[in-house]
């Protein structure tokens, strides 16, 4: 996450998608924000759907109302802004800065433990999302998630929400993808894949969570489907669409891939 983004799309997806899972607070929402320095670039800027009220505001007003009044100042397109309105319910933040230093990205954990100790999911918020081929400590590695770190907040009964921004190949595949390697870390979770135009956001559920978790979760994978459809797969005027993956030893990757769609929506 950058400052640079605050209020674009992606940021009133993954403030609406938080708020419904917390419940209304019954649920304690942990964020890692894993902050990094803004890089100049133009990343971000997707902000237009403010100007479009009419079509954007119905999937969550109050929040809608709320972004529109940080996005227009570009000194108040900060973390604080957000970690300051309350808009999601109860939450707690780690607004610590991730470096590419292997050495200070451990002690980072370390205090992102410790500091979310209490929460009941934690949401990390990675510029890309999961690890690719790149080793931790080298230049870029601040914009990913680790599976090993995933595993150890797992590990210590947390559910998890991760940011995954898609990247340039087939989707369906990618999410199954995805799946396989949490999968992999926490065998006995629940996962949701929240598909969004942009992103995908991946939930962990885990089996000691309080079972309000799984009941938003349920509700949150269809609340926003652009038509009432028993179906996972996206629609472009969908604005986001949950879908419940269930693991590849029960599943095979061929039906996994059936029930998701391929179009790269706008």
């Amino acid at each position: 996450m950058k400052h640079q983004y605050v209020g674009d799309i992606n940021d009133y997806r993954k403030y609406a998608l938080l708020r419904v899972l917390s419940a209304g607070g019954a649920i304690r929402i942990g964020v890692c924000w894993m902050l990094t320095p803004s890089d100049g670039s133009s990343d971000g800027e997707k902000r237009r759907y403010l100007e479009q009220p009419e079509r954007y505001r119905r999937f969550d007003p109050e929040l809608f109302d709320e972004l529109s009044l940080v996005s227009p100042e570009p000194d108040r397109r900060r973390l604080e802004s957000i970690e300051q309105s309350g808009i999601v319910p109860g939450a707690t933040y780690f607004n610590a800065v991730l470096t590419d230093a292997a050495d200070e990205r451990m002690r980072f954990m370390a205090d992102c433990r410790r500091e979310l100790a209490n929460a009941d999911l934690v949401f990390f918020d990675p510029d890309n999302g999961l690890e690719t081929t790149l080793h931790r400590g080298r230049k870029g590695s601040s914009k990913f998630l680790y599976l090993d770190e995933a595993a150890a907040f797992y590990a210590a009964g947390k559910s998890l929400l991760i940011y995954q921004h898609f990247p340039r190949e087939k989707r369906e595949a990618f999410i199954a993808s995805c799946a396989a390697r949490l999968y992999a870390v926490a065998p006995a979770a629940t996962l949701c894949a929240f598909r969004t135009a942009h992103v995908v956001f991946l939930l962990l559920n885990h089996p000691e969570s309080p079972a309000a978790l799984t009941e938003a979760a349920q509700l949150a994978s269809t609340k926003w489907s652009a038509k009432a459809r028993a179906s996972a797969k996206w629609h472009r005027e969908d604005f986001i669409l949950g879908s419940f993956i269930p693991s590849l030893t029960h599943n095979p990757l061929a039906a996994l891939l059936a029930e998701l769609d391929d179009d790269t929506a706008e």
